[in-house]
């Protein structure tokens, strides 16, 4: 990512955007640190279920600069104290635009995703700093370990092997449509078909949630394949 900033600060007009696992910046340093301007990504993993498949909710945060946050969609809640002092949360910034402009205002693509958001706060506030770095710590290491021993069974090769924080790509000679199957049978379900990408491969994910246990079984699944 430094390398990156590097490039982008010698054009002025460019706006460096990162795309983050918010699980990710739990570990490793905060985009705004190697001068990210805006910073957005998908937050479903902060206490939200599956779902199948949504509700979801994203996030975007920007540069404290005037001209930038005026242009994020949605509206700005700030932080204040009331009379007496005590703390309180209060809109800060709606953007008009939605009301005259209408079909052409930025803030049309905002949904209401409250209860999702509900939903992360509590987990945040719950895993605290310590505990939002300990899942990805874990959440990395697994994965990098599962990556390892599959790397060495024939047949399979895992392409991003030096490049992934918990999801790899692992291609095959064999059918990958079987291997799935197979570990259903065995209650795993081994990661998402790429066969539609124009890729034999699978793109595997591991969490936190994953137990040596299980990362071994799935191993000696395809080693039987």
């Amino acid at each position: 990512m430094d390398k990156i900033a590097e490039l982008v600060s010698e054009y002025k007009k460019l706006v460096f955007v990162v795309v983050a696992d918010p699980i990710l910046l739990g570990t490793l340093k905060a985009p705004a640190e190697f001068g990210a301007d805006i910073v957005v990504g998908e937050a479903q993993n902060l206490g939200s279920g599956l779902n199948y498949g949504g509700p979801y909710l994203g996030y975007m945060a920007c540069k404290d600069e005037r001209k930038m946050l005026r242009q994020l969609p949605g509206r700005i809640v700030g932080k204040t104290t009331d009379v007496d002092g005590k703390e309180g949360f209060v809109l800060t910034l709606q953007t008009r635009e939605q009301h005259i402009r209408r079909e052409k205002a930025t803030s049309n693509i905002c949904t209401n995703e409250a209860l999702n958001a509900l939903m992360a706060t509590i987990y945040l506030s719950i895993m605290g700093k310590k505990g939002l770095k300990e899942v990805g710590e874990q959440s990395y290491h697994k994965a990098h370990y599962l990556a390892a021993e599959i790397d060495k069974i024939p047949g399979f090769e895992v392409i991003n092997k030096d490049n992934f924080f918990h999801e790899f790509i692992l291609k095959s000679d064999k059918d990958i449509s079987k291997i799935i199957k197979k570990a259903k049978e065995e209650n795993i379900i081994p990661g998402y078909n790429l066969e539609n990408h124009g890729m034999n491969a699978l793109l595997i994910a591991v969490t936190e949630k994953r137990s040596r246990e299980e990362l071994d079984k799935f191993v000696e699944i395809l080693e039987v394949l």
